[in-house]
């Protein structure tokens, strides 16, 4: 009996999370469908070197580390893990979202959510690969599957059911925070599968994934059929100088960042060389690739396609659009792989020969039904009380901004404005790129990136309040970051982040880089 009470009293006496870790070993044995248990162990050290991901993560909390398989289908296998507090758990889940064409399990940001207590969950989405490689659906229509829609929705049920067993207790809320792919992922979510999540933080979706990759393949052509109407890297600084002459100052302040492009009018034919070709004109080629970069591409009856990029950091169209050289962006190594491996089915085949029309209906045929998210009912996410912020950088070289505003504009149409209000909002970012970075200021909260005035996690914790108390209310404040000494990180600037469509505007008067000189007014 001596021996027995003593086991009890130490059980009763040692810290929460010596007993949540013989609960943790115990998840293991957890009975879920299509589901295998890989890994299911206390992490106390601090220290965590995720398999074969080439991390070292430092600096953790205790938590328990449950990692698995899931195969749906014969032909699955959808990594997914799920890491949850030992002590301080908030009652929350965080699900992370992928990027490009996924193949990775988001560790980063699970760990960085994990720091502040919520439970996390993340996917590779069902193949292991670098995120611009989409050879692994080559012959694998089930794979495209579990990248579309299937493996971010099955990990966060099973989270769920990974939280409820080891706390005895579901979450009191679910969240998704991701940008991208995605962001494409969080709108498949709010649309196909409204009970996931409670709130959804949605940065530059991919949602209209076979338009965006066809429209992308329109793109590459303007540059690279006719040699002449490649823009070199030499000339994007030239033009981002006029576009900002032209229309830096709209919002009252000259600051390197235009704070509305939808309301710059900037007329790319007054760059055309009046001489011989130099680094400081454009040829008339250039000028009608210049044209559809800017304009978007259009069908034979000049109906939109795809929307244009925004003007103002033309440099930054480097690493996505031009490239070093033909070919050469990251934009045009996703739209072979696209149509590749995805919708054509051969290796070889050469977006460059073919047809606007012929792109635009085999990628609406081989890739909407599984990647496109961009049905504009929300009715079912909206009647449990689902909450949806959109944003998207004005300046993303990856995917046009417009395309966020039309998703925006087709949900206020379908629910009426009014509805729409009260569950779903939109921000447009001016100067920030692709879900970060760029001229303007890009830190709010998104991503687990904190900004330095106002709520810390801007964006996000206007979420969280929207969703458990109700309140929207309350500025979000934007961060542009520099590098200050030591290699720290500084704030330079910021700036208010207004909700669509209204726009941030200087005062007149007290200093331009700080946020409460700024007021959100109608455009």
């Amino acid at each position: 009996m001596l021996r027995i009470a003593g086991g009890l009293l130490f059980c009763l006496l040692g810290s929460s999370s010596l007993a949540y870790s013989a609960d943790c070993a115990s998840l293991g044995q957890l009975q879920l469908p299509d589901t295998h248990v890989r890994v299911a162990e206390a992490v106390t050290s601090g220290v965590l070197d995720p398999d074969d991901a080439g991390l070292h993560l430092e600096h953790l909390p205790g938590f328990c580390r449950v990692a698995g398989e899931l195969r749906p289908s014969a032909d699955s296998n959808i990594r997914f893990e799920v890491w949850l507090p030992a002590q301080g758990w908030n009652g929350r889940l965080l699900g992370g979202g992928n990027g490009g064409f996924a193949g990775s399990i988001p560790y980063r940001q699970m760990a960085g959510y994990l720091m502040r207590g919520f439970a996390v969950a993340g996917t590779d989405a069902g193949h292991e690969a670098d995120a611009g490689d989409a050879s692994w659906a080559w012959k694998h229509p089930e794979k495209v599957k579990d990248f579309g829609w299937r493996a971010i929705h099955l990990t966060a049920q099973r989270a769920k059911a990974i939280v409820d067993a080891y706390y005895g207790k579901p979450a009191d809320h679910a969240y998704f925070d991701a940008c991208s792919d995605g962001g494409r992922e969080a709108l498949m979510e709010a649309q196909r599968f409204p009970e996931d999540y409670d709130g959804i933080l949605a940065g530059a979706p991919a949602n209209a994934w076979s338009t965006m990759l066809a429209g992308g393949a329109v793109v590459m052509q303007s540059l690279m059929v006719d040699p002449n109407g490649y823009i070199p890297d030499g000339k994007l600084r030239f033009i981002e100088r006029a576009s900002l002459a032209a229309c830096d100052g709209l919002d009252g302040v000259k600051d390197g960042v235009i704070g509305d492009p939808a309301q710059c009018h900037f007329d790319p034919q007054v760059l055309l060389c009046k001489g011989s070709d130099s680094s400081e004109c454009l040829t008339q080629p250039q000028i009608h690739s210049l044209n559809v970069l800017y304009g978007g591409v259009r069908d034979a009856q000049g109906g939109l396609v795809w929307p244009g990029f925004s003007m103002g950091d033309e440099t930054g169209w480097r690493a996505w659009i031009t490239g070093e050289s033909p070919g050469g962006s990251a934009g045009s190594l996703y739209v072979e792989n696209y149509f590749r491996y995805m919708v054509t089915g051969d290796p070889k085949a050469n977006v460059l020969a073919i047809g606007e029309d012929e792109l635009l209906r085999a990628s609406k045929e081989k890739g909407a039904a599984d990647l496109d998210a961009t049905n504009p009912d929300l009715s079912r996410f909206q009647a449990r009380g689902g909450k949806l912020i959109l944003y998207h950088g004005w300046n993303d070289p990856a995917i046009s901004p417009s395309n966020t505003i039309s998703y925006f504009e087709s949900v206020q149409r379908q629910m009426g404005a009014g509805q729409a209000a009260s569950f779903v909002r939109l921000y447009m970012v001016p100067g920030m790129e692709h879900c970060t970075g760029g001229p303007g200021a890009s830190g709010f909260g998104q991503l687990g990136i904190p900004t330095a005035s106002g709520s810390k996690f801007g964006v996000f914790d206007q979420l969280e309040n929207w969703v458990e108390k109700g309140s929207d209310s309350g500025e979000v404040i934007a961060t542009k970051y520099g590098a200050g000494k030591d290699g720290a990180m500084e704030k330079v600037f910021t700036r208010p982040l207004c909700a669509w469509p209204s726009v941030a505007r200087y005062s007149g008067s007290g200093d331009p880089n700080d946020a409460a000189n700024f007021s959100c007014v109608a455009p």
